[in-house]
């Protein structure tokens, strides 16, 4: 996972898988909290207002192993049961992964399709193209997805809105001790820890989604 540098004080002021559930017969596998997971010391939800159970991949286009974990969240996400919702939360560590996250926000609010995110994933650590700034990302989609490129840059740097989503996000992935990419937060109480692949992290993902549903038991 990606070690963070710092966390970015936004002064701009700035992981079976596809469903772990056991084969018929077989026993739920059990994790250990302290070991495969951690609580986290004070929960806290990214949304309070929603009554549905979260699931939040802490990610950023930057991170190369993010990259590699897309096409097992995509399996995550469809595998969710009832009663779960699924969220993309972007984080800025440093200086260099800012625009990936203003570029997420500004893609959203200006209505891009939603493949654009595995998409722009391949082209940054599978196609090596150099997508590094806000006006190299806003060249991406425009050719690639018919955007205005001076609205997203707009909207990238400019909206008050996103500036404060992302200020905020960064305070919510402090307060969670995510420290790397790509890490799953559950319901803002359960963080995975220790998985030896991306199909463990999305088994202690479902085991900690379950014991929500069960109301934490």
């Amino acid at each position: 996972m990606f070690k963070r540098f710092s966390l970015l004080v936004v002064g701009l002021a700035m992981t079976a898988a596809c469903s772990a559930h056991p084969a018929d017969g077989a026993a739920a596998p059990a994790y250990t909290d302290g070991q495969q997971y951690a609580t986290i010391a004070t929960p806290q939800r990214l949304d309070p207002k929603d009554g549905k159970v979260e699931v939040v991949e802490v990610f950023s286009y930057g991170c190369i192993h993010c990259a590699h974990y897309e096409p097992d969240v995509e399996k995550l996400e469809k595998s969710l049961p009832k009663g779960v919702v699924f969220h993309a939360v972007p984080a800025a560590f440093n200086d260099a992964w800012l625009p990936y996250a203003q570029a997420y926000y500004a893609a959203k609010k200006l209505g891009v399709k939603p493949d654009a995110h595995a998409a722009l994933f391949k082209a940054i650590h599978t196609d090596h193209y150099p997508i590094r700034t806000i006006d190299e990302l806003g060249d991406w989609y425009a050719k690639n997805y018919g955007l205005d490129k001076a609205k997203f840059i707009a909207a990238a740097t400019q909206d008050p809105a996103i500036r404060q989503r992302i200020l905020d996000d960064g305070k919510l992935i402090q307060a969670w001790g995510v420290d790397g990419t790509p890490t799953i937060v559950v319901n803002g109480k359960y963080r995975p820890t220790q998985f030896k692949d991306f199909d463990e992290l999305n088994a202690i993902t479902t085991f900690l989604v379950d014991k929500e549903l069960k109301g934490g038991k």
